[in-house]
This record gives C-alpha cells, sequence and structure tokens, in this order.
C-alpha cells in the first residue's frame, strides 16, 4: 500500500484489483470527507473504472445470492456494477434507503459452471476523484428452488428463503429491481418495480411469521410478483399478511394485490408496534398463467429517521384452489 491506495493486482488478499482501490478506515477523511462502514472498520472504495473479483467454486446450475454492503461516497451519481458472467447488473447508489450507509443488497444468479468470477466495478467517470462507491462486507448463499404445494400455489409465500443476511447488519437487504439483476435473489418472486425491496428478518424487526418477509420501502416504485399456474375460469383464494415492521414507520398504509382482473386494496394504520393482520381476496383466473403483484400505495419514512425509507411489510402469501 501507499497511504491508502492498494499497489498491484494482488495487493487486496484473496481478491483480484485493477485500477485505484483504496483501503480505507470508516468515519471522517483528510480534506472534510466522511466515509461510511457500517459493518466493520475498513471498506475498499472504488476510483473510476476500478474493480475488484474473486473466483469463486459453486454448483453448476444452482442458483446463489450475493450479499454486500455498499454506500456512496458523493452526493453525485453513484453506480455499482456487480457482475458474474454471463450476467451483469449496474446498481444505482444514488438512493440511501437508510441515512448511516448501511445499505446491504443482494444480487442473484444462477452458476454456468463450477467456477465463476464476482467483480465489482465502477464504471462510472466522476469529476471528483475522491469519490466511488465503497464495499466493506460480501457474502455468498446457494438458495434452494422452492416449489407450490397442493395447498399454496404460491411459491416461497412466506419469504423464509432468500440472501444471506450479514450478522452485523440491522437494516435488512435490499433486493435490486429486474432491470439490474435478471435472476431474482428472492426465489420464485420478480422484484418488478424501479427502486428495490426490502428483505427483512426476525432478528431485527417484526415479521409476521417465520424468520423473514418482504417490506415495500419505496411506494409505488416498490412492487413483487409472481406467476402461478391456474385453470382458466376457475376460483381462487388469496390471503396475506399485512402489517409494520416495529421499525418507527408510522402512518397510513396500503397494499394493493392483483390476480386476474381483480384488485384488492389493503389497508392498514401503522403506529410502528409491530401489528399486522391477515386479508383476503376471491379472484377467478382467466388463462393458465395468473399474475400475482403486490405494491404499496404510499411513500414513508421513520419517524425517527426521514431520510430512512420504509413501508408496510407482507409476509405469508397463499393462493388456494376453491372452485369453479
Amino acid at each position: 500500500m501507499k497511504d491508502t491506495v492498494l499497489l498491484g493486482k494482488n495487493a487486496l488478499p484473496k481478491w483480484e484489483i485493477t485500477g485505484l482501490v483504496e483501503y480505507i478506515h470508516g468515519g471522517p477523511q483528510p480534506g472534510g470527507m466522511y466515509f461510511p462502514v457500517a459493518h466493520g472498520v475498513h471498506a475498499v472504495r472504488l476510483g473510476n473504472e476500478a474493480t475488484i473479483s474473486q473466483t469463486i467454486a459453486v454448483k453448476a446450475g444452482s442458483l446463489y445470492a450475493v450479499t454486500f454492503g455498499a454506500s456512496r461516497t458523493c452526493a453525485q451519481q453513484e453506480v455499482l456494477r456487480v457482475s458474474v458472467p454471463p450476467q451483469s447488473g449496474d446498481l444505482p447508489l444514488q438512493t440511501l434507503y437508510c441515512s448511516d450507509g448501511g445499505d446491504v443488497y443482494a444480487y442473484g444468479f444462477i452458476a454456468n459452471s463450477n467456477s465463476v468470477k464476482l467483480t465489482f466495478h465502477n464504471p462510472g467517470v466522476q469529476e471528483d476523484p475522491k469519490c466511488g462507491p465503497l464495499i466493506d462486507a460480501v457474502a455468498i448463499k446457494e438458495l434452494l428452488l422452492p416449489r407450490p404445494t397442493r395447498f399454496n400455489l404460491v411459491k416461497n409465500g412466506g419469504f423464509e428463503e432468500g440472501p444471506h443476511r450479514l450478522f452485523n447488519s440491522t437494516s435488512g437487504v435490499l433486493l435490486p429491481p429486474k432491470q439490474q439483476d435478471v435472476t431474482s435473489p428472492l426465489p420464485g418472486w420478480i422484484i418488478e418495480s424501479q427502486k428495490a425491496v426490502k428483505f427483512i428478518n426476525s432478528n431485527n424487526f417484526n415479521v409476521p411469521s417465520g424468520v423473514a418477509a418482504i417490506e415495500l420501502v419505496a411506494g409505488r416504485e416498490s412492487a413483487v410478483a409472481q406467476i402461478l399456474r391456474t385453470i382458466p375460469n376457475k376460483l381462487y383464494n388469496l390471503s396475506f399478511a399485512i402489517g409494520d415492521a416495529k421499525n418507527a414507520c408510522h402512518g397510513d398504509m396500503m397494499v394493493e394485490a392483483f390476480a386476474g382482473k381483480d384488485t384488492l386494496k389493503a389497508k392498514f394504520k401503522s403506529e410502528g408496534k409491530g401489528k399486522w393482520k391477515t386479508v383476503n381476496m376471491k379472484f377467478r383466473a382467466i388463462s393458465a398463467r395468473t399474475r400475482l403483484t403486490f405494491y404499496s400505495s404510499f411513500y414513508h419514512t421513520r419517524i425517527d429517521d426521514t431520510v430512512s425509507l420504509c413501508g408496510p411489510v407482507i409476509d405469508e402469501v397463499k393462493v388456494s384452489y376453491i372452485g369453479a
């Protein structure tokens, strides 16, 4: 190293680097900048066109999710490109989902061989060379592919199967929209919105059932969907839990659910105490494939932190056949 700059492609143990990569200590920096490092003490900063990469042993054909802590360093538009060939996605870091820089993202991919190369790349050219995304934690997890059952046509309806949750993170895991991640890190579900949704766990949030749920943190820009196998003209029942995550997210909430030609507007008044309720809707399938979609009608921020986005929690999504 020279000051904070890593010299040589193998200067960061286990990783291969190209371009200007800095090994930084979180907190105030010379020149008046502040680098948020929420998941430890140190992080790497990727300068213009810089990369870090690592080759990982995996199982060909299996689904994986990479979880990583990432944050921007400047108010400028910053993007982090994540790639596992042949897949690649650009994650915009401009939107802050929590004010302390502790945003954690997941990126999904299907391994095409028994060895893959994971690369983080700063594709931007910032006017200020001191800018560039920070990465302060990386983990990877193999995911199981859930199946529908005779009692529930929804795959992974309780959101129990999902990306690794960093042990020292309390902010949940952001799941990027499909424009940036064609392989969802939430098995069975499509992140259909313009902005991310949050995968939350029962250690740090209130969830209606089990150990995980989904928080729709970006209003109408935050949506999840799943395509179900159905029988045309047959009647089905949809039920799901709606509540709050007990994270100081207050106010009038509403989740809109769509199935076939039917719509349910589920209202919930949050006091931030972790309460929830179950709602139901009957719908008639109009084809052999029915798209089930959920999105939040309103935008919310926490009352104790007006920068951090939040929203209604959904869990225990069930669809069952009830007759002709």
